[in-house]
């Protein structure tokens, strides 16, 4: 077991996935730095900085495996620097005429950098795979669930009808806006980084700018124009764009949550075989999904916040804004993967019951005719007289509607029951069907790759 709940063979599924430990585990991180090594030999050596026979022999040689990372530890804390270890460990396996060519020039934050817009890379293209299935499974709900009416509620209590199509549609709507901040954003994230000492590249002379390119090249990175050593805002864009990935889903999941109460029953998680959902109480079914959705966002977010502190970094590098990244970024990439997963197994499965939507929008009775009834007597008496004798009549005196109104002389049995009558949900329906016409359009002229 790891020393951490998200590396522990019990509960790491609950905070990563097995895509996002090939890019974090240990062994893997270590593995695309030394590629980056790689690179940047066959970069300098596209330019004559180094043999281009070195820059073979250091690409075939950067092989974790090939490395003993006892000794690469022990040099790591021996020498109290973040690479140093890792060079010396490579160079062990190197050729004696090559190793004074291995990463010549760069500095640990070049390395690190240059993962992180890997990271950003691979991590980017699983979100927007995951969230396009997402969007395809509520786009479904939403057509199949247009006129299906249930209450809407606010601040928890049941308000004036809507449509289920209508909710989901709002959750499929958040979560293109999530896509096109992916589309938008990916020419600024994934990019590289060779700065050199502060971000100057002098060690290389005129070469820089275009060494910094053919290095991007090779890991099939854009070219950031500039060092970007303490400008931070990269990581914390992307970091903070998963935190909101975190939180639709969270907000999707805590529907779920409410809907499922045995009280209410609208909706229901999926109930894999063999799940238990406690040892003491075998009648229950929690929504342990939609449950944990919230939790992942939770902590999505307190390691975004980490993120977003390191925009405030001095000079021209400052190791308190990009070592935190090293724990904040992976973090709030594998709860994001892992939420992901969990959101997509929610919408696939979700049970959804119109029949007990129905049954609580009559149970609740004619308070949910009040904004249509308010809307036809305001057109007699004014809005604000009109809010205020509903008011009295419902909530002072806890009169039935029509006969309260009667009573006071504002309305007739008639036009009571006719206002309450008027259409509830077209607009709703309607606005249905925009969302996904709009988002139809957009998946058709999108990759479903991201790029």
């Amino acid at each position: 077991m790891g020393t951490r709940l998200s590396s522990s063979t019990l509960y790491a599924h609950l905070w990563g996935t097995p895509e996002t430990a090939g890019i974090f585990d240990e062994k893997a991180m270590l593995q695309t730095w030394l590629d980056e090594l790689g690179a940047l030999a066959r970069a300098q050596a596209s330019l004559g900085i180094v043999p281009a026979a070195s820059a073979a022999a250091i690409t075939a040689a950067a092989k974790v495996e090939s490395l003993d990372l006892d000794y690469v530890a022990e040099q790591t804390r021996a020498t109290s620097h973040s690479t140093l270890g890792l060079i010396r460990g490579l160079l062990r396996v190197l050729p004696e005429d090559v190793r004074e060519h291995v990463y010549m020039g760069a500095t640990v934050q070049d390395v690190s950098d240059t993962w992180f817009g890997i990271v950003m890379r691979d991590v980017g293209a699983i979100a927007w795979r995951d969230l396009r299935a997402i969007e395809a499974s509520l786009l479904g709900l939403a057509r199949r669930h247009r006129d299906d009416v249930m209450a809407g509620r606010t601040h928890g209590q049941p308000g004036a009808p809507i449509t289920f199509g209508f909710k989901v549609a709002s959750w499929a709507d958040e979560v293109r806006r999530h896509l096109e901040r992916l589309r938008e954003g990916r020419p600024r994230w994934v990019v590289g980084q060779l700065g050199g000492a502060v971000g100057a590249l002098a060690f290389f002379g005129a070469d820089g700018p275009e060494l910094r390119a053919r290095f991007c090249a090779e890991l099939g990175l854009g070219d950031p124009g500039i060092s970007w050593l303490t400008a931070r805002d990269r990581v914390a864009e992307f970091g903070t764009v998963l935190a909101m990935v975190c939180g639709t889903l969270a907000r999707i999941g805590t529907e779920v949550y409410e809907l499922a109460r045995p009280e209410i029953g609208e909706l229901a998680e999926a109930a894999p075989s063999g799940a238990v959902s406690s040892i003491t109480m075998p009648h229950k079914r929690n929504p342990e999904g939609s449950e944990h959705l919230d939790t992942l966002a939770r902590l999505a977010r307190s390691s975004s916040a980490v993120l977003v502190e390191g925009l405030v970094a001095g000079h021209e590098r400052d190791g308190r804004a990009w070592k935190a990244e090293w724990i904040a970024l992976p973090e709030v990439c594998q709860l994001t993967a892992t939420a992901l997963r969990l959101g997509r197994a929610l919408l696939d499965g979700l049970e959804v019951y119109p029949q007990a939507m129905a049954a609580n929008v009559g149970r609740y009775g004619g308070g949910l005719e009040s904004e249509r009834v308010l809307a036809g007597l305001s057109a007699e008496i004014g809005k604000h007289r009109a809010q205020q004798a509903l008011h009295e009549v419902l909530r002072e005196e806890g009169a039935d509607l029509s006969a309260g109104l009667v009573a006071r002389g504002l309305a007739t049995a008639e036009q009571v029951r006719a206002w309450g009558n008027g259409p509830a949900v077209d607009a709703a329906a309607a606005m249905v069907d925009v969302v996904v016409a709009r988002a139809e359009a957009a998946r058709s002229d999108e990759p479903e790759e991201w790029a």
